[in-house]
């Protein structure tokens, strides 16, 4: 089985900066099916999703996270950084970089240079 998507909520109004917080991880916008438009919009990258719900109060996990693997992480990290979001690197438990960030929803997001081991 393969995780296919998570879905985070944040209020309409900031959804057009999360959707350009994910395109800096690599994930490009998608439309979602004709029931979910103008409810919720879906960015994708290599077959797994991120759906971003509407909500007026979204509930943001305060430690709770989204954790994704970018191929390019140094680069990653300085494109996030760039972009003005604070990038916070954390000890490395496989001899890979780590990092969190936030999208401008709150959403914490842990950038990896490469997966655990199996």
């Amino acid at each position: 089985m393969t995780l296919q998507h998570v879905s985070l909520e944040t209020r309409p109004r900031r959804v057009d900066a999360e959707v350009a917080f994910w395109a800096l991880l690599g994930f490009e916008e998608v439309r979602p099916p004709e029931g979910l438009i103008g409810i919720a919009r879906w960015v994708a990258r290599d077959g797994t999703h991120v759906h971003l719900l509407f909500a007026d109060e979204p509930v943001v996990m305060p430690s709770g996270h989204v954790a994704v693997v970018a191929a390019d992480y140094d680069a990653a990290v300085a494109r996030l950084r760039e972009a003005g979001h604070e990038v916070r690197p954390t000890r490395e438990h496989w001899g890979a970089g780590r990092a969190f960030a936030r999208t401008p929803a709150g959403h914490r997001v842990e950038v990896m240079a490469a997966p655990p081991p199996p």
